[in-house]
């Protein structure tokens, strides 16, 4: 058994590493500081999806900003836009499960907003049909997936595809950067 725990860790740090010694990918890292701090500063809002653990960790990156991350500081306007389950459940019912996040993209999100989707094949059909719906919106779309970037690939203005395939390493990845992105945001916005 402790072989198996030291091999989680080790894969789980080499896939960091990988993200470490690769400077495009820093570079992204601080163009979406760059956009967020940019929408937040206008007035715009930040909005999150994703499936299953990923809409957890969704969920888990909004609440940093409309909470806080180190700071004690006026609320930033973030949301996870799967928190009504009474909605999910009732336009999967209605509609279909795909369009749960792109009906609330037409409903809720403005030209300059952002999209923060969380998907580690980058297929999630839900999160596909919401970036579409964000490009026709003008919305800006951030995609965080595994190493190909599946179909969010093409429709999204700044992809975050761990160089790997294996589904909790790339969402042990997608916090650090989501924790990184969060702490220079609010640095950025409230100095610190």
């Amino acid at each position: 058994m402790q072989s198996i725990i030291q091999d989680c860790i080790s894969r789980s740090i080499a896939v960091k590493q990988q993200i470490l010694a690769d400077d495009r990918f820093l570079s992204r890292i601080e163009q979406a500081v760059e956009i967020i701090t940019e929408a937040f500063n206008a007035g715009h809002k930040v909005w999150f999806c994703g499936n299953g653990g990923s809409a957890a960790d969704a969920q888990h990156l909004a609440a940093e900003f409309s909470g806080r991350f180190y700071l004690n500081r006026k609320a930033l306007p973030a949301e996870a836009f799967h928190c009504n389950t009474s909605y999910l459940t009732a336009v999967a019912n209605d509609y279909h499960f795909e369009d749960i996040y792109a009906r609330l993209i037409e409903g809720l999100t403005g030209p300059g907003d952002v999209l923060i989707g969380l998907s580690t094949s980058g297929n999630s059909a839900n999160i596909v049909k919401a970036f579409k719906a964000a490009r026709a919106a003008e919305v800006v779309t951030i995609g965080f997936t595994g190493k190909t970037g599946g179909q969010l690939q093409p429709l999204t203005d700044l992809l975050f595809n761990v160089p790997d395939s294996d589904t909790p390493r790339i969402q042990e990845a997608h916090i650090l950067i989501g924790h990184i992105i969060c702490q220079l945001v609010e640095a950025n916005i409230f100095g610190g």
